[in-house]
């Protein structure tokens, strides 16, 4: 499983319809709302 890191939810990475790849690692959401988010400032949710 993979943590959303906008809202925390846990995404099964096998099944997840939402995801971007940033400085070549993926990342993976539970809606398009928290992958919009992250892709506006993704500095703000990687740690």
């Amino acid at each position: 499983m993979a943590k959303d890191l906008v809202c925390g939810m846990d995404v099964d990475e096998k099944t997840a319809k939402y995801k971007t790849t940033h400085k070549g690692k993926t990342y993976y959401f539970c809606a398009p709302g928290c992958q919009k988010a992250f892709e506006a400032n993704p500095q703000k949710y990687i740690k």
